[in-house]
């Protein structure tokens, strides 16, 4: 596990608005991370009593809204949510975080290539790129605290 993301900097202001969303994104990106570092795969499928998702779930669900996003809504390729997303069978935590990873880089890759804020995705124009990296941001916050409160009743872990 690369884990590099995990180790993003609170990020800084800058004039540049596709710059500054892709600085958050990464950040939250690397608060999801560094929830799932130092995890054997047992921990990554733990669950308490049954809810919430699992670590794993959370991470192989975030590259997934990343790929129907960016991929499927912004370049228009085909894309759809498997039905073991939360709860992957065959991956590994180390898979799943790389996989996370190289999605992030494919992600930031995309946005910068296409650059323009107001570029419509297939919904058309009131959801544009800017729409997205919200809703991006959004997204990956609220599993960011989600991947907070399952680490710390896995094993007591707590921080950023």
């Amino acid at each position: 596990m690369d884990l590099g993301l995990a180790r993003l900097p609170f990020p800084e202001g800058t004039d540049d608005e596709v710059e500054l969303l892709l600085r958050w994104l990464g950040f939250l990106r690397g608060a999801v991370l560094r929830k799932a570092g130092g995890i054997t795969d047992e921990q990554s499928r733990w669950r308490p009593d049954g809810k919430l998702i699992p670590l794993i779930g959370i991470v192989n669900h975030l590259t997934g809204v990343e790929t129907r996003w960016v991929d499927g809504e912004m370049l228009g390729a085909e894309t759809g949510k498997p039905a073991d997303e939360y709860d992957p069978p065959q991956l590994t935590i180390a898979d799943a975080v790389a996989a996370y990873e190289a999605r992030a880089a494919a992600t930031d890759a995309a946005v910068r290539r296409i650059g323009d804020l107001t570029t419509a995705s297939r919904y058309g124009h009131d959801t544009d790129l800017r729409f997205v990296l919200l809703h991006l941001i959004n997204e990956t916050a609220r599993h960011a605290g989600h991947a907070d409160a399952v680490r710390e009743l896995l094993d007591g872990a707590v921080g950023e």
